[in-house]
């Protein structure tokens, strides 16, 4: 049986977690208004040995350098309850994570981290510590290759979810997954750093898997115990043909910037999101009440829309008219707004 993991006051409404993950907002209004963000996404750092993905977007390497998280101010200002989705980068090779972790246990943040299978496999002493101690909640394992050791491994953790790329995920690396009870997150190609460069390598090759996934996505959904897309994923798969408006509205946790934005301690800077372009990030501020309310009141900037071609099968990107397919005939776009491809 689940349980209360907390419960806190944020602007217009009421927020209670589970220490399943499980969040829950009540609210007497017709919308939810927050006073500060309710999960911060922060890379502490660049650092990555032993994995060296070509399509990382945040181009962590061996040679990477780690963020100042023991001393930046804006860590202070955190509330309690509020949530820290902590990666890089691989954070195990931060040596201030573990008291990092207890400091913010301490003022009763809830930490989730994401880490490569890679680092996962080979650290189990670490990961149960931290489990263990309580020090993470969330456990976010990005999947290379679904053996059946690393399916058995993940199942010792109740929290554990594996995260896989839209476009890089292989059909049969799903199937593989399906049946399991176990939970998924989707998560949009991001073309930035090495993911620009790889997405232009193998423009083809991602195209395919997304093609894949987007056609069989309507019979993966029931094969997993939990699944869920960020909204970079949503946008790419228009996860909103699949659901109901009542399902939509109870399921969809928000834009971004309407309850989340993303901080990098290493390069020192904040944005709505992990996909902002470099040169339209903004430096570190020393509270984190400044930094929501900054990029939420900035978002006016209109992203490159996501469609999925019908004809050719190919996902391609357009601001205004509908792209031509490589065919050279006029693309018979889904239309977001329809019940039906």
């Amino acid at each position: 049986m689940k349980k209360i993991l907390g419960k806190y006051r944020n602007g217009n409404y009421s927020v209670c977690i589970f220490d399943d993950g499980t969040k829950i907002r009540k609210t007497d209004d017709d919308e939810f208004c927050p006073d500060f963000a309710e999960n911060i996404d922060l890379k502490i750092t660049d650092k990555c040995t032993g994995t060296n993905c070509a399509w990382c977007h945040e181009g962590s390497s061996p040679g990477g350098r780690h963020g100042n998280i023991m001393g930046e101010r804006f860590v202070d200002t955190l509330k309690p309850w509020q949530e820290v989705a902590i990666g890089g980068g691989n954070v195990l090779e931060h040596p201030s994570l573990i008291p990092f972790l207890r400091k913010l246990k301490m003022r009763n943040i809830i930490a989730n981290i994401t880490i490569h299978q890679t680092h996962f496999e080979a650290n189990q002493e670490i990961i149960n510590q931290m489990v263990d101690e309580k020090l993470v909640y969330g456990l976010g394992i990005s999947l290379i290759n679904p053996t059946d050791k690393f399916i058995g491994m993940v199942k010792e953790y109740p929290n554990a979810v594996i995260h896989v790329i839209h476009g890089i995920v292989q059909g049969s690396q799903l199937n593989r997954l399906r049946n399991q009870g176990l939970k998924l997150l989707i998560l949009g190609y991001k073309q930035l750093r090495r993911g620009s460069v790889y997405f232009e390598r193998e423009e083809h090759l991602i195209h395919q898997r997304m093609g894949w996934l987007y056609e069989n996505l309507p019979e993966l959904i029931h094969d997993f115990k939990v699944i869920s897309f960020d909204n970079l994923a949503i946008e790419q798969l228009q996860v909103k043909r699949l659901l109901s408006d009542e399902e939509w509205d109870a399921f969809y946790m928000g834009n971004e910037t309407a309850f989340t934005f993303y901080i990098d301690m290493v390069d020192r800077t904040f944005a709505k999101s992990s996909t902002e372009p470099l040169d339209s990030r903004y430096d570190l501020l020393d509270d984190v009440v400044d930094m929501f309310n900054k990029v939420r009141n900035n978002n006016h900037v209109k992203q490159p829309q996501y469609v999925y071609c019908t004809c050719c099968r190919h996902f391609t990107v357009t601001e205004n008219e509908a792209p031509e397919c490589k065919y050279r005939n006029v693309c018979n776009l889904y239309d977001p707004e329809a019940s039906h491809i």
